[in-house]
């Protein structure tokens, strides 16, 4: 009685583990099923996570409707990020705070408020709490003040 070989040969350094664009493609033909699941899971996240707070505005954007409609920045960073750097006239509440000082906005119910973070994410959620509360005219920025430093707009630190 022989027995099996349970140790596979060991890999040469000359042998290729590269995947051709063939290959690919008779993995795609063959988990089709697989492959529909994972670019429909994507494009779910994708318009879910956008439709969250309504459509963001570029800064170009967030900056004329704050100019033609007399809006103002309401940034959801910690202090100390804000004091480093901010927009020029922004209100600062950090976001785990919004709740609780949610007054201070009151005399700003009827304007544009665009709610900045630091990369467009954690503004969503701002937004939401806001328009839950009864502001009806509140946006987002996207990319939040990342954008905002790479299209090198003006910032303040007082």
């Amino acid at each position: 009685m022989r027995h099996a070989n349970l140790n596979p040969r060991p890999l040469q350094q000359t042998e290729s583990k590269r995947v051709s664009f063939s290959q690919f493609l008779i993995f795609i033909s063959e988990q089709w099923l697989l492959v529909f699941a994972l670019l429909l899971s994507l494009n779910l996240l994708v318009f879910t996570e956008s439709r969250k707070a309504g459509a963001a505005l570029s800064p170009q954007q967030a900056i004329n409707l704050t100019n033609k409609e007399g809006g103002i920045f309401l940034d959801v960073r910690e202090s100390k990020e804000f004091k480093r750097a901010h927009i020029l006239d922004a209100v600062n509440i950090p976001s785990a705070n919004l709740q609780n000082r949610i007054g201070e906005l009151e005399s700003h119910k009827s304007q544009p408020i665009i709610v900045v973070c630091k990369m467009g994410t954690t503004a969503s959620a701002a937004v939401k709490q806001l328009r839950a509360t009864g502001f009806s005219n509140v946006h987002r920025m996207a990319g939040g003040m990342m954008r905002w430093d790479e299209q090198q707009l003006p910032v303040t630190s007082k």
